[in-house]
């Protein structure tokens, strides 16, 4: 197929291109800045089969008003424009693929894509705006892709989170009882490839690994797999002096299953956080 993905550079992005291109696909990628037009994008992805819109500014880090800002529109920007493009192809794409998240859902209960129980707080209410954008797209099949934490070797969450393990400081985050929905970098392009040849998927998926688990079970699955002490815990208030609002990607429980990529066939490689685990270090 042909197709064009929008943030190719970034972890997840640069990845997925690999995958798509070790299996045959024809595969380009296009920025798009507050200057890129409309026309200049329509070019890009007119006669194209798959647009994969992967977008936006880390949302790991210190949440100010300005990098509010900036996370709201690297998302928002880039995700309307492509649906305008998309309605002023002559041969628009068959399908529009767009990235989302979990920190959609609530903290208080266990979620699939049926799930209405949604988080009252900034990052809820991005990413409700961001899949509202994508779903506007109205000549096209669109899947949403609501991310857990992404685990995979040379970047992403769990890079930071073992450094100091291997140091020997390692421990749970606050209560270490908030949940985690996380999916391993090579699950995660499989069930974007999964989601380009199914053309029965269209709203919103869930791509999380199917086995959850608390900050605390996973701190012990870290020391067991690198032989490394946890005893020691990085207390909820220095969690939220380091990265204000921020902290609540790290603080927040979300328990969240990928129910309908399990009833649609998928095969999870890593479906545990300790099997992930493992294939990440292995390469150390």
């Amino acid at each position: 197929m042909k197709i064009i993905i929008c943030g190719m550079r970034g972890f997840v992005g640069s990845a997925l291109y690999t995958y798509l291109i070790e299996r045959s696909d024809v595969v380009e990628g296009l920025s798009i800045r507050t200057e890129t037009s409309i026309e200049t994008i329509v070019e890009s992805i007119d006669n194209m089969d798959v647009v994969i819109n992967l977008s936006g500014a880390n949302i790991l880090g210190r949440w100010s008003d300005s990098y509010k800002k900036i996370l709201r529109q690297s998302r928002l920007e880039s995700t309307d424009k492509l649906v305008r493009a998309i309605s002023e192809c002559r041969n628009p794409p068959h399908t529009f693929i767009n990235a989302s998240a979990v920190g959609i859902y609530d903290g208080d209960h266990q979620h699939t894509e049926t799930s209405e129980l949604f988080a009252d707080d900034f990052l809820a209410m991005l990413v409700r705006d961001w899949e509202k954008a994508a779903l506007a797209a109205q000549q096209t099949r669109v899947c949403v892709m609501r991310f857990g934490v992404v685990c995979g070797r040379n970047g992403g969450a769990i890079q930071k989170m073992l450094l100091p393990f291997k140091m020997g400081f390692g421990g749970k985050m606050g209560k270490g009882t908030q949940m985690v929905s996380w999916i391993h970098l090579e699950d995660l392009v499989r069930a974007c490839a999964f989601l380009i040849d199914n053309p029965t998927f269209a709203g919103v998926v869930n791509l999380t690994a199917p086995h959850p688990t608390s900050n605390e079970a996973q701190t012990k699955i870290i020391g067991k797999v690198l032989h490394r002490p946890t005893f020691f815990t990085l207390p909820a208030w220095v969690v939220k002096l380091a990265f204000g609002e921020g902290s609540s990607v790290m603080l927040d429980s979300k328990e969240v299953y990928p129910e309908r990529l399990l009833k649609g066939g998928f095969e999870f490689l890593y479906p545990t956080f300790e099997r992930a685990l493992r294939e990440i270090v292995s390469h150390d």
